[in-house]
């Protein structure tokens, strides 16, 4: 999790043998809400089910294999006493019995009584959360656990996360462009790739510039295009309002179904038992905390690597969407580190929080300029229209080459930025 170029992290001091939480509750992503209804899952307002520990209690009887009852040699601690169980299991189960808590707070906030919505929405936020960081747990330390029942809760997880994550998807990506095209219709056009503004003739000590007709004419177009912008921009918002509400409609209605549904509800089963138990794989238990270093290592050099096969400056194409592939790659690959970061030192990585968020801007830049593209494409659309859109699509691609650049300024390893 270290490299020579990166500070010396300090180790979190373990607590009852487990590292402190990755988050404190006063985080704006930590927030609560709800469990649902589900076979065996406890009805609303219920929270983490007590379930009876095998082991807990008085000692069973011996197996077959003990003809006398005597006490049972545990396995030996590592040397500095940290299993990796110690480390992996309460991390899953905080996150469990946060994704129950938030469940159960979007139920309080779904009623018809409240309005507003936003409390439904923060915990949709916070169900997202959890739900992400249990996912990707599942993913990285897959060796550490049952792979079949990671592989099954990862895969269900995921698939609820991005079902919950497109109504939101929808809502920002609209209040983006509408934004960026109130933007652009009160401003200057912005200039070609390539091009320099014109050069200011030069003009006497004392005399004023003269007016030409070649400098009235060349000043046409822009008037021109921009008269052109004004009268589409209102169009162009009203055709992506129409567009975008109307996708952001099915998404909610997509994301209450999937609520309602038995698939659903074995989802909240499983958390549920999560939140109490943490199936390992065969023989991880009293293993040490290197079987967590090890898979959370290969985690960052694939993160690594995916940097390093970014385009680089000189053959970046703004307006090349299959360059984006990469990017976004590299963003997940970055969430995943950050979660491992979390399970073995207790903590986000914050010198990757710069980074993170450039990336974050960038996949939505991009989502936006395709947006702006797919309205561009509606038929029998009017020229300003399409022209306003078209000049909307090009400024959130210089947004996507913008956010590039700043993911360059704020990654903190150099060495990795250009491939060997």
């Amino acid at each position: 999790m270290r490299r020579p170029d990166h500070p010396t992290t300090t180790r979190p001091t373990a607590v009852n043998g487990a590292l402190p939480g990755p988050e404190s509750p006063e985080s704006p992503e930590a927030r609560e809400a709800l469990e649902a209804d589900g076979p065996g899952g406890g009805g609303p307002g219920a929270g983490v089910p007590e379930r009876t520990v095998p082991g807990a209690g008085a000692p069973e009887a011996g197996g077959p294999d003990h003809a006398v009852p005597g006490p049972t040699t545990a396995p030996p601690l590592p040397a500095d006493g940290v299993t990796a169980e110690a480390v992996l299991a309460p991390y899953l189960q905080g996150q469990a019995a946060d994704f129950l808590r938030s469940l159960r707070l979007h139920r309080e906030h779904s009623a018809p009584s409240d309005a507003g919505g936003q409390g439904a929405e923060a915990a949709a936020r916070a169900l997202r959360r959890s739900a992400r960081r249990i996912s990707g747990s599942l993913h990285t330390f897959r060796t550490v656990l049952d792979p079949a029942w990671a592989d099954h809760l990862r895969t269900e997880l995921a698939w609820l996360s991005g079902t919950l994550a497109r109504e939101h998807a929808y809502a920002g990506r609209l209040t983006r462009l509408l934004d960026a095209l109130h933007q652009l219709s009160g401003a200057t056009l912005p200039a070609a790739r390539g091009t320099k503004p014109a050069a200011k003739p030069a003009t006497k000590p004392g005399t004023q510039p003269a007016t030409t007709t070649a400098a009235r004419t060349a000043g046409a177009p822009e008037a021109q295009g921009r008269a052109v912008l004004g009268v589409g921009a209102a169009r162009a918002g009203a055709l992506l309002e129409r567009q975008l509400t109307l996708a952001r409609t099915r998404a909610h209605s997509a994301a209450l179904q999937a609520l309602g549904s038995s698939r659903f509800h074995a989802v909240a089963d499983a958390v549920a038992l999560l939140a109490s138990e943490v199936p390992l794989a065969p023989g991880t238990t009293g293993r040490g905390t290197e079987a967590l270093l090890e898979p959370a290592e290969r985690a960052e050099q694939r993160l690594l690597a995916a940097v390093v096969a970014l385009p680089a400056d000189e053959s970046a194409e703004p307006y090349n969407e299959a360059q984006d592939a990469a990017w976004h790659q590299a963003r997940l690959l970055l969430r995943l580190h950050r979660y491992a970061h979390e399970v073995v030192l207790g903590a986000a990585d914050p010198v990757l929080t710069g980074a993170g968020h450039a990336l974050d801007l960038h996949r939505d830049a991009a989502e936006a300029a395709a947006a702006a593209a797919a309205a561009a494409r509606t038929p029998r659309i009017a020229p300003a229209t399409a022209y306003a859109l078209g000049v909307l699509h090009a400024d959130q691609r210089h947004e996507v080459e913008a956010a590039r650049a700043v993911f360059r300024e704020t990654w903190p390893y150099a060495t990795a930025m250009t491939a060997p």
